[in-house]
């Protein structure tokens, strides 16, 4: 299973709290997403604002990407939600 990260920007979706990414797996593009509670209690973003979480999620976009890899290998191509807890037995 190959699986890349476009280099393309993150969009953030208020009314959810997410900052969502692509990922393509095996060529088929899959919507991958963080939530900004992860990226607030992890990542260091300052607030639930989009700029915080933005930059939050540029400053550490190689760790989370490497989080939604994993998701992917064992879900295969299905969309991937991380969220705060996911961090807390990732890191573990």
């Amino acid at each position: 299973m190959q699986i890349l990260f476009p280099k393309e920007p993150a969009e953030y979706c208020g009314r959810d709290l997410v900052l969502v990414f692509s990922a393509l797996v095996d060529g088929e593009r899959v919507q991958c997403a963080i939530t900004a509670e992860a990226l607030e209690d992890h990542f260091g973003a300052e607030s639930l604002r989009e700029d915080d979480v933005q930059k939050a999620f540029e400053a550490h976009r190689h760790t989370i990407e490497s989080a939604a890899r994993k998701l992917l290998q064992e879900l295969g191509n299905k969309p991937v939600l991380l969220h705060s807890g996911f961090f807390r037995f990732y890191q573990a």
